[in-house]
């Protein structure tokens, strides 16, 4: 359910193509394959007129437990269906939207015992948006403030279904025409819920890559040539 997510945008591209500022000291930021898991930095577009820099795996302001790697694990993704019950995110859904840029995400199709990695990406955009929302935590151990976020997700269209064939979920991608909506509000759950129109293409990659200790290079998202004439045939 989108746990790995690339970003290879510049932070200059990133502000020209949501117009946004560029932040006074900015930290260049760049993953051709990023694990929730390791709560990386990730540029985020909010209202503010300024591009953002949050962290993968969101920490509501209320929390005030010990391990927030732990707490953070859980919240990587919030499910759109019930993101108005869970109490990590139902303040957050209307007032707290966000972007979060993509250039391309990461997901397992289960055949048997086999698991095959497949690249995702807009069929039509080099950058594309991830519906997300995101709050800001006080870390009791540094007295900082720290903003944090996560990516919603919603049933599968028919290309993420055929490739996320066991739990059949896909990350919310937003067309270009939806992401101010969404940031301002506009936008209800049941008017983006099927994401049947978004067009999306996707290409099996090496597996030995993807779990070696050279995930994040570009070779990562190159397309691998399995010859099973079940791969072979799945896009045909």
């Amino acid at each position: 359910m989108c746990y790995s997510n690339s970003s290879t945008s510049s932070t200059q591209q990133l502000a020209e193509r949501y117009r946004k500022l560029i932040p006074s000291k900015p930290i260049e930021l760049s993953y051709y394959f990023a694990s929730g898991f390791q709560f990386p930095i990730w540029q985020i577009v909010t209202n503010d007129e300024v591009l953002q820099q949050m962290r993968w795996g969101l920490l509501p302001n209320w929390y005030r437990g010990g391990n927030w790697m732990d707490f953070a694990s859980k919240t990587l993704n919030a499910r759109i269906e019930t993101s108005h019950e869970k109490a990590s995110f139902k303040h957050l859904v209307e007032r707290n939207r966000c972007l979060v840029p993509s250039t391309g995400f990461f997901e397992w199709q289960t055949n048997g015992k086999q698991k095959t990695p497949f690249f995702i990406k807009d069929a039509q955009y080099p950058i594309f948006s991830i519906a997300g929302i995101h709050d800001t935590w006080l870390d009791p151990s540094t007295g900082a403030f720290e903003q944090t976020f996560t990516i919603l997700t919603t049933e599968a269209n028919q290309l993420m279904a055929e490739i996320h064939n066991s739990k059949k979920r896909m990350p919310l991608v937003l067309s270009l025409d939806e992401e101010e909506e969404w940031l301002n509000g506009r936008l209800q759950f049941s008017q983006i819920a099927n994401r049947d129109s978004i067009q999306l293409e996707a290409w099996e990659i090496n597996k030995k890559i993807i779990l070696g200790p050279n995930a994040n290079s570009a070779e990562v998202s190159q397309k691998f040539c399995n010859y099973s004439s079940e791969q072979r045939s799945l896009f045909d």
